[in-house]
């Protein structure tokens, strides 16, 4: 037993697992789909297209081609967990800034059936051949990639194809990899369609600079320098990508795009005051602040407007209403997004209602959803509410000053509503140019501990000047750490997906081009013998804050090449030197369930199976030998079976094992008992879930 007991110290001493501990999912590379695609052996149309060569390119001519605005989709058992959920996520993007909208497969004639391939490819247009297949593989799970496959499906080819590509890049024909000459055609303008929208250098459709090149020079050099690194970008659809979708689907209006508002014209948006003597007023600038508009924030100064209510001239306990033009959300979830600047005392409020409108009440029944006061003072911060709107209804804001003295107020900036769900959390950094300029690269900066909806406590880690092996690049990595409830969770912690959106601070929100990575918690990682998303408590470090009280943060799964530094200072990253992340932790275990086949295919392959039963030959089943080869593998089928049972119970019992007996190690080890000292500092106010 003490031998036992020594080896079994011996072992925790050798946890390779902390902390500092960081799984790049791009191996440090900066992947673009023809890299991934020539990695996989591919050799492809334009390096991601399974076609044969037409004549028709940038929009493939022809309604036929065309898929209906909801467009059929399976994902195949073969997809990825963390891909699974990027494509759902993809799709809310295509349902908030255009009219095409994703549909679960349910018998229609023709449906995209998305797997996991050897690369990311797609064909162009519908094709009409029932199942049209697109492949999501190893490293193609990028929101930007999968939009750009999702495009090919929808009826578009690359940017560069364009009749007028010439008069916008020059192609370095002696720098192309001997053979891929062909994907560098163009076509002239009476057989392939540009729509009428001008090119597009920021297009996700655009081939990058250094696209099927022989060294490091690039074969696509932009006649306007600026472009050189803006080619190739794999964030998201640009404005124009989004114009050219638009009009091949004649589309008016976005799936769940509601409204947007920058209060830049005197009609503000079809807003409404409420009645009473005080009231919401439209500026540029207030005295004690803010000097500048959300939306013009560090571009001219007092451009802009807002809308703000003066606390320091109403009355104790006085408020005004601010009310939104009729809305008609989706019924669901809805996303309410805005800017405030808070200038007001700690005891004013800013009230969120919603009045929806039915017959038995006809000035519309007014539900509370938030109450914003205190917090961060004297700047523009980024706030999510979580809407629940059924019917006809009005997004209202009451501004309420408290009983004390006040000297500030309400600003009001950029509100958007969609029917989305939205983030759960905002990580706002100030000052990142200056950061960018003092941080030596390899240095790491944290966010901020959050609480997800199921309860696990995370982070996220920064290298905003780079790691020191990937300078010129921002890392992010994702970390669970401890936190209040983790007692009562699943460890190791079960397909729980990340995501982390670095936000274009664009004033509406169709515009917005975040550049998103995500990553999953898979319960069955490995590193060496301990798993890779155990509790932070067992396979992470000890991290002691300024005052003495300390968590636990796990190893860290991310990415060395976020995003560069030339495209971080490109759209509106930065604005007013801030930039926000918006963070979530999502359960996606549901994913985990095969998408059901519908009933149609489903009676389809049963029947197949029958006709194949009734045409086998009548004596085949009672002959001696298939007889035996039924037999044999029958009993296989058993043996494989029940070795998977015993072998799942084993790890079953080695996972409660090992979590009992670490529990035991953990609490006689010094210094475990400390947090309990000051267990409110163990969970900084971060953690509380808004």
């Amino acid at each position: 037993m003490p031998l036992l007991i020594l080896l079994f110290g011996l072992g925790l001493t050798a946890a390779t697992l902390t902390g500092e501990t960081e799984y790049d999912v791009d191996e440090g590379h900066d992947w673009d789909i023809f890299n991934i695609n020539e990695a996989a052996g591919l050799d492809l149309l334009e390096g991601d297209i399974e076609q044969e060569e037409t004549f028709s390119r940038n929009s493939i001519i022809g309604d036929k081609y065309r898929w209906p605005t909801t467009i059929p989709y399976y994902l195949e058992d073969s997809v990825d967990m963390n891909a699974k959920g990027v494509i759902l996520k993809a799709f809310d993007q295509y349902r908030l800034k255009t009219c095409i909208d994703f549909t679960p497969w349910n018998g229609e004639k023709n449906y995209i059936s998305v797997f996991k391939g050897s690369g990311c490819f797609s064909s162009v247009g519908n094709q009409h051949e029932g199942k049209q297949r697109l492949s999501i593989g190893n490293n193609c799970d990028r929101l930007g990639t999968v939009e750009h496959e999702f495009l090919h499906a929808l009826g578009f080819w690359h940017e560069q194809s364009r009749a007028d590509r010439d008069d916008y890049v020059t192609i370095m024909w002696d720098r192309i990899e001997p053979g891929k000459q062909h994907n560098f055609k163009t076509y002239d303008d009476k057989v392939s369609s540009a729509l009428g929208v001008p090119y597009d250098y920021g297009s996700v459709m655009h081939y990058s600079k250094t696209s099927f090149n022989i060294g490091s020079e690039p074969t696509i050099v932009t006649k306007i320098p600026h472009f050189l690194d803006v080619i190739g970008q794999r964030m998201g659809f640009s404005a124009n990508d989004l114009t050219k979708l638009n009009r091949l689907y004649n589309c008016t209006k976005s799936s769940a795009f509601v409204d947007s508002c920058d209060f830049e014209e005197k009609n503000i948006c079809g807003m409404i005051q409420g009645l009473g003597n005080t009231k919401w007023e439209q500026r540029s600038s207030v005295s004690g602040g803010p000097h500048d508009d959300f939306s013009n924030m560090g571009q001219c100064k007092g451009k802009g407007f807002f809308m703000h209510f003066s606390t320091a001239t109403a009355e104790p306990g006085e408020g005004a209403f601010l009310e939104s033009r009729w809305l008609y959300p989706k019924p669901g979830a809805q996303c309410l997004q805005f800017a405030l600047h808070n200038t007001g005392a700690a005891d004013d409020v800013l009230n969120i209602f919603v009045r929806e409108y039915d017959e038995a009440v006809p000035g519309g029944k007014l539900g509370l959803f938030k109450s914003i006061s205190g917090g961060v003072m004297g700047s523009w911060e980024l706030h999510n509410v979580n809407l629940n709107v059924t019917q006809k209804a009005r997004v209202v804001f009451q501004g309420v000053r408290g009983k004390g003295p006040s000297k500030g107020g309400f600003s009001l900036d950029d509100i958007n509503l969609s029917s989305t769900k939205c983030p759960q959390h905002v990580w706002h950094i100030r000052n990142i140019t200056g950061l960018m300029a003092t941080t030596p690269a390899g240095q790491k900066r944290y966010s901020p501990r959050f609480l997800s909806s199921a309860g696990y406590s995370f982070q996220v880690g920064a290298y905003l000047n780079g790691r020191s092996d990937r300078p010129g690049y921002v890392g992010l990595y994702f970390h669970l750490t401890s936190g209040p409830n983790d007692h009562s969770l699943k460890w190791p912690c079960p397909w729980q997906q990340a995501t982390m959106a670095l936000m274009d601070q664009h004033s509406d929100i169709r515009q917005q081009t975040n550049m998103h990575r995500m990553v999953t918690t898979d319960p069955d990682k490995l590193d060496g013998k301990e798993y890779y998303w155990d509790d932070p408590r067992k396979v992470g470090s000890k991290v002691t804050e300024a005052d003495g009280s300390y968590y636990y943060r796990g190893p860290g799964t991310g990415t060395s090449t976020f995003i560069t530094h030339s495209r971080l200072r490109s759209r509106q990253f930065i604005k007013g030197d801030d930039a926000f992340f918006l963070l979530s932790l999502e359960d996606i275990s549901h994913l985990l369930v095969p998408q059901p086949l519908p009933r149609s295919a489903a009676h389809a392959g049963t029947s197949a199976r029958k006709a194949a039963d009734q045409d086998a030959p009548q004596g085949a089943a009672t002959s001696p030998t298939q007889i035996m080869a039924v037999a044999l593998s029958a009993a296989a089928a058993v043996f494989v079976v029940s070795a998977l049972i015993l072998g799942s119970a084993r790890r079953m019992r080695m996972r409660r094992q090992q979590g009992s007996e670490d529990l035991v190690t953990l609490e006689d080890m010094p210094g475990f008992m400390e947090g309990m000292d000051h267990p409110t500092k163990d969970l900084p106010s971060a953690l509380a879930t808004p």
